[in-house]
């Protein structure tokens, strides 16, 4: 690492540790202010932490200006405002970002934030390419910056009691795993008529001509649905279980990866599925994961070992289907964790600490891996593998 690369790391990390000590307020800067924007709002005035938001970065005037006033009344004071994240970048006196904007930015949003000496949350997914992903990770771990990915199941009381009973055997060896989603509605679909080009940097949103195309106001309001913006089901919903899968396991990476899917219902011009599944393979258990928007059959989440079955979404545990002598003999229920902090008030304090945080930049880059070789696989008809010594899908 050149000497001047160094120094400046050096610095930031001193000077993010001075900012975060117990006494002193952190001052985070919102990147992204829509509806995910919004929880972040939220979660940062619940965390009981001594923190301000002190800059908001969207590139719609309307959310900008609503997320500003928020702030304000909330903080006492109005927040710088801006519709580029290197503004945000560049601003001295801010400790940290909250990236919550469309999924293909995150990564060069987040490696630009810990080059510039700031503590990030980023939304999920981590990335939707891969070389996306690796480029992100390997930036993160360039730096000493504290990165907390906003995959926030692994701050959930009872996913987290869930999680300690698969890792300790309570149900056995682990080799199946079923997951089932499903609603009907065009989910992702949002009424565009009030955008207007003269309120959006729509240069800025294009993102290096990521986002392709003139000003189109649906692409804008409705970007989920289109492959230049996301992955679709498999960057948007997968990456919450196949997090689980890294996270429960202890196993970081899918050995291969097959996937499925399509347009069957919602024919209004979506470019990502509104039927998808995939099967994971990883070693010595087969994940099926499958989402439709076509019928609201309600949800199924299984884990089947040798001793029993676990639903971490009902917290149940049962001896269904198990002929061994030690199977579970009777159905109890998960006993959720207690004094569990929120996933943004753990990432908060983290700052503070330097610690690790929950869901840490080796955990978006294993959901990444996940989401990105389902994709591919649903692009090409392929089956797809993961090289874990050059980190490329094959």
């Amino acid at each position: 690492m050149p000497s001047n690369r160094r120094s400046f790391l050096m610095s930031s990390a001193a000077a993010t540790a001075l900012r975060g000590a117990p006494g002193d307020k952190i001052r985070v800067a919102m990147i992204g202010a829509g509806g995910r924007g919004r929880d972040h709002f939220n979660m940062v005035r619940s965390s009981g932490e001594n923190v301000t938001i002190a800059a908001v970065c969207d590139v719609w005037k309307v959310n900008r200006e609503a997320m500003a006033a928020n702030v304000e009344k909330e903080f006492g004071a109005a927040p710088k405002q801006t519709t580029r994240y290197q503004d945000v970048l560049a601003m001295e006196d801010i400790d940290a970002v909250l990236i919550a904007t469309p999924d293909v930015t995150h990564p060069k949003i987040l490696a630009d934030a810990v080059a510039a000496g700031k503590d990030v949350y980023v939304e999920k997914p981590f990335a939707v390419e891969i070389a996306d992903a690796r480029m992100a990770y390997k930036a993160v771990k360039a730096s000493r910056q504290v990165v907390q990915v906003g995959t926030q199941r692994r701050s959930d009381p009872g996913l987290m009691a869930a999680a300690k009973l698969i890792q300790t055997g309570a149900i056995g060896k682990v080799t199946r795993v079923s997951m089932e989603y499903h609603f009907q509605e065009p989910r992702w679909r949002r009424d565009y008529h009030m955008i207007k080009a003269e309120d959006i940097d729509w240069e800025a949103f294009q993102f290096g001509g990521r986002m392709k195309g003139p000003f189109d106001a649906r692409k804008f309001r409705e970007w989920q649905l289109f492959s230049d913006a996301t992955s679709g089901i498999a960057g948007l919903w997968l990456c919450h279980f196949s997090d689980m899968m890294a996270w429960y396991l202890n196993d970081p990476y899918p050995q291969g990866v097959m996937s499925m899917g399509g347009v069957y219902l919602w024919k209004d011009g979506r470019e990502t599925s509104d039927v998808f599944q995939s099967m994971l393979e990883y070693k010595d258990c087969l994940v099926t994961f499958a989402m439709s928007l076509t019928n609201s059959a309600g949800n199924r989440h299984l884990w089947f070992g040798t001793k029993g079955v676990l639903d971490p979404e009902a917290l149940k545990v049962t001896g269904d289907g198990s002929k061994d002598p030690d199977r579970v003999m009777q159905p109890y229920d998960i006993r959720k964790l207690e004094g569990v902090e929120s996933h943004m008030a753990n990432f908060l304090r983290c700052m503070r600490t330097r610690g690790t945080p929950r869901a840490p930049v080796e955990a978006g880059f294993s959901h990444a891996v996940a989401g990105c070789m389902a994709a591919v696989s649903l692009q090409t008809g392929r089956k797809t593998k993961f090289n874990r010594e050059t980190l490329e899908i094959v």
